[in-house]
């Protein structure tokens, strides 16, 4: 029996099957910008510091996530804008990697902390759910473009 995956992208439900590849723009691949670790180890602190008030369980850091996530943030950076662009690809790569059953994605940009981006999520219906959602791994991506713009992505799974 084909086992079917669902995918949430900002709490809207997706049916999806593709494969996964690599993102690059028409001129190349994505360079890359330089993490932000103390914002990401704090933006994971108050994802699950909102997860355990609400008495639901921590969620795990996950490497296969955060490579995922480092990639999309090097996409949107490439970009110029904020986007779910190849959401699909992400979520069958880690669906394949650790054979998640559910993935899900936040973005945000133009936050120059991570508290703003959390209260940005928690702000939306859709981000709050997946925030809230059933999930037991996740990897938050902050990267500063050369302008100075912050770009966030945190995927989601089980």
């Amino acid at each position: 029996m084909k086992r079917q995956f669902y995918y949430l992208l900002a709490g809207i439900c997706l049916l999806a099957a593709t494969s996964c590849s690599k993102e690059v723009l028409d001129n190349g691949p994505l360079p890359s910008a330089d993490n932000h670790p103390a914002m990401e180890q704090e933006l994971l602190g108050l994802v699950n510091s909102h997860r355990l008030s609400l008495g639901y369980a921590p969620l795990e850091f996950s490497a296969v996530a955060y490579e995922y996530a480092n990639q999309h943030t090097d996409y949107m950076i490439a970009k110029g804008s904020l986007s779910h662009d190849n959401f699909s690809a992400r979520a069958s790569g880690i669906s394949k990697e650790v054979n998640a059953e559910y993935v899900a994605e936040n973005v945000a940009r133009d936050y120059s902390q991570a508290m703003q981006a959390f209260e940005s999520w928690l702000d939306s219906p859709s981000h709050r759910k997946t925030v809230e959602g059933d999930f037991s791994h996740t990897a938050v991506s902050v990267k500063q473009d050369p302008s100075g713009n912050f770009y966030y992505t945190q995927l989601f799974f089980r």
